[in-house]
């Protein structure tokens, strides 16, 4: 059936990656301990990695925090007709109503009063119109905004994105 050299190759082959295996594990054991081993200095050594938070006192960047009045006098509306492309899933700019409210001339209207859309109670409770930084906030995130909101959208984070859809809406609805 198998003759002599056939059953060395298969032992060989055996053996071979046995060793392989072997070898393997001594290596990854080397790189990986999973023992616990004492630190230098008296301390005792603990698994993991320490990683630095920074407290909610201190900013998150060394850059100054920009206003968004500066930001949104430098707006781009041609870079905001990219960025609204997000928007007009559900409103329009041509005065219809559509899974929300149209945002035709939403600058400077007072929130939640576009006749014929039914508002969820966490709009109807606020007070004011929707100047550009009070929009800019609401997009920014919705549901802090507007705690009970019915907008399902995860907002902007990125301020001049903001600025510059804020900007594009304004120029569309004049």
């Amino acid at each position: 059936m198998f003759d002599t050299m056939t059953i060395t190759k298969i032992g060989g082959g055996f053996l071979g990656a046995v060793l392989v295996f072997m070898l393997g594990g001594w290596a990854a054991s080397g790189l990986y301990s999973t023992e616990p081993s004492a630190g230098g200095h008296g301390e005792e050594h603990v698994p993991g990695y320490s990683i630095e938070v920074a407290s909610s006192d201190a900013p998150a960047s060394d850059e100054p925090a920009v206003p968004f009045a500066d930001v949104y006098a430098a707006a781009d509306p041609d870079a905001g007709a990219r960025v609204w492309r997000q928007c007009q899933a559900c409103h329009a700019l041509d005065g219809a109503n559509g899974v929300g409210p149209h945002l035709d001339g939403v600058v400077g209207r007072d929130i939640a009063s576009v006749d014929g859309f039914g508002y969820s109670d966490a709009l109807l409770a606020l007070e004011g119109n929707w100047d550009p930084e009070h929009i800019s906030e609401f997009i920014l995130s919705p549901r802090n905004y507007a705690p009970g909101t019915a907008m399902s959208f995860n907002g902007l984070s990125d301020v001049e994105d903001r600025a510059n859809v804020i900007a594009y809406i304004e120029q569309q609805s004049q």
